[in-house]
């Protein structure tokens, strides 16, 4: 049975708050002046976190929620926020009984926008509803609107996947370069390192500068030669390469033959 909270005057409540991150790491805080543990989960106490109001509604409307202070919780690195280990986590908002630990969810999302403010940070919180405004209709384009390798794709990842050797790493070109790869079919593509300061973090080849692949995310000085990840080959998403290279016409998922916006600006011209 659930508990049903503040039906009397005098009640031990404080409020709690989870990260679920997408490389299986999970935190928990509590606005209370200690850990609470409970759920499996120890609730590290973050008393300067300031949740806002939650809203929820029987509406197609989005639910809002903000939360202040938390993730300047020691537990949280400004470099994790940056390098984007907390894109996409999945957030539990809810109360609980100090004393008992009875608790209940009030708030079930994911984790948005990140801003700065005030030496902290302010993170914007997007419920389950946030999905019912995406655009389930496909749109035309010469392109394919498939991503390379994934279900509508429908070719097989192991194919086009390999465990890459680090060699070196350019800093100043924010490159790395890999042992015995041939670079030139994994620009558009995607690594995912195993070890070393990103591990766990995919990042997207953007660039080929020689045997350097140039990654869109920003890398650490201390990869090291040896250091391992995940190197999946990329797509230009155009029906050649479909094609020629993969043999994947019959999937691919884009109208590179139909007419665009610029037939309409055509006219005829005189042939004298």
């Amino acid at each position: 049975m659930t508990r049903t909270f503040f039906t009397s005057q005098l009640e031990g409540v404080a409020t709690w708050w989870r990260v679920l991150r997408r490389d299986g790491v999970t935190l928990g805080f509590t606005s209370h002046n200690r850990a609470l543990a409970f759920d499996g989960i120890t609730h590290l106490s973050a008393p300067g976190m300031l949740p806002s109001a939650i809203r929820r509604t029987a509406s197609l409307d989005r639910d809002s929620l903000e939360v202040e202070g938390v993730l300047s919780h020691d537990a949280i690195s400004t470099a994790d926020l940056e390098s984007g280990r907390y894109t996409d986590a999945r957030i539990v908002v809810g109360l609980v009984d100090w004393e008992t630990r009875e608790s209940a969810p009030l708030f079930q999302g994911t984790l948005g926008n990140v801003s700065a403010e005030d030496a902290g940070f302010v993170a914007e919180l997007r419920s389950a509803k946030v999905a019912l405004e995406d655009d389930v209709v496909p749109r035309t384009s010469p392109t394919c609107r498939a991503v390379f390798c994934d279900a509508r794709c429908r070719i097989n990842p192991v194919h086009h996947t390999c465990i890459a050797v680090l060699d070196a790493t350019d800093l100043e070109t924010n490159s790395v370069t890999f042992t015995g790869i041939d670079p030139g079919i994994h620009l558009h593509g995607q690594l995912r390192w195993i070890d070393g300061p990103h591990a766990g973090i995919a990042m997207q080849v953007v660039n080929i500068l020689g045997n350097a692949l140039v990654l869109d995310k920003p890398i650490s000085g201390d990869l090291a030669p040896g250091q391992r990840a995940y190197l999946r080959e990329g797509c230009d998403h155009t029906v050649s390469t479909c094609t020629q290279r993969f043999a994947n016409s019959v999937n691919f998922q884009g109208e590179p033959f139909l007419p665009g916006n610029d037939l309409l600006a055509r006219y005829p011209t005189s042939s004298a």
